[in-house]
This record gives structure tokens, sequence and C-alpha cells, in this order.
């Protein structure tokens, strides 16, 4: 191929195999989320709402890195299992607040050994080297 075509060779992206990491570490959360009927995003909804109990929809965005198109479906169904609510702000109804319900709650307990169960997959990182593309990832997100 010629040499100014150099970047559009995949092995050439960056972009690749992060996303094709991404894709496989989602897949690899399934077996254990799926007989909890959730999918990798409802439980990283989750897991924020287990932290703080309660967001509104932009601070949720900004946190998951995710825009409102892709939350509002979402939350929906998270609503309709009962595990989230979704309430105007008192302060400014165009805000949409979420909070976790004592069934989400409960959810919790069903998911707290996910990330054990995850860590004991084998990938190929040390310690170090884990937090250091937790690192670069992070560096990269926040720019």
């Amino acid at each position: 191929m010629a040499q100014k075509y150099e970047g559009l060779l995949l092995k050439n992206q960056l972009c690749f195999p992060l996303y094709a990491c991404s894709r496989k570490i989602v897949s690899n959360y399934t077996p254990y989320l799926k007989p909890l009927g959730l999918t990798y995003t409802q439980y990283i909804v989750l897991m924020v709402l287990w932290e703080k109990e309660s967001v509104n929809v932009g601070q949720l965005g900004e946190i998951l890195h995710l825009d409102a198109g892709t939350l509002t479906p979402l939350l929906k169904r998270l609503e309709s299992a009962g595990y989230v609510t979704r309430e105007r702000s008192k302060e400014d109804e165009r805000v949409t607040v979420i909070s976790i319900t004592p069934k989400g709650d409960e959810l919790k307990e069903k998911c707290k050994d996910i990330p054990a169960k995850m860590a004991s997959k084998g990938y190929v990182f040390s310690e170090e080297e884990a937090k250091e593309l937790y690192r670069l990832l992070y560096q990269f997100l926040d720019e």
C-alpha cells in the first residue's frame, strides 16, 4: 500500500484495539449480568447510584460519558423494573433527578461479587500495568 495510505491501516489505529477490548470486556460481563436482567450500561448506571443514591441526568451523563439520548430509554427500563425513580427537580423542572429505589439497592447484594469474578478472568496486566492503563485512559477521557 502506498505510504500516503499508511494512516488507513487498521494496525495503525489506536482506536481499534481500544474498541475491541471494550467489546470483549463488556461481553465478559454478560454471563453475570444477564441472569439479573441487566445490560452492562444499566449496571454502570446502578453503580453510580449505589455510590451517590441520587443524581440528575446531566450529571449521570457526565460521569458515564453518555448522552441523554442513550440514557433516557435505559433509565425508563430501569424505572420499569423498579430499580430507579425519575422525578423532575423541584428547583428546576427541566432537570430530571434519578434516584435508586430500595429494590435497586437490594440488587447491589446480587452484584457485589461481579468485580472479583471479572478480576479472576486473568487479564494479563500486573497491578502496576493496570494502574498505568487506568491512568492513561482517564487522561484521554478527561482531556
